[in-house]
């Protein structure tokens, strides 16, 4: 075999074909991770927290809340939140629609 015969000889695709599937495969797995992960939407459930209401304290202050979280216990009228209990007692409750 001359030299010259040995870079003219056609070489099998065989490696360029498997390469070419790997990067396919590759492809076609990363489409299908980002567009599965799209589709999962994970969605709070929405609370009934009650008509929306206005307490005005006897020094004039006005609290925004709603009518779930204002609790009345031993004669006194609490606010419990979700991470904090507040004490509005002699305040006025007003049921009107704020924004």
């Amino acid at each position: 075999m001359a030299r010259s015969d040995k870079y003219t000889q056609k070489k099998s695709p065989f490696w360029l074909i498997i390469l070419s599937l790997l990067f396919l495969c590759i492809a076609a797995a990363a489409c299908i991770y980002y567009y599965a992960r799209s589709q999962i939407v994970i969605e709070a459930p929405k609370e009934n927290l009650g008509e929306k209401i206005i307490i005005t304290l006897p020094t004039g202050k006005n609290i925004y809340t709603f009518e779930n979280l204002i609790v009345e216990e031993n004669g006194k009228l609490l606010y419990k939140g979700e991470r904090s209990t507040l004490d509005l007692t002699g305040g006025v409750v007003v049921y009107e629609n704020w924004e």
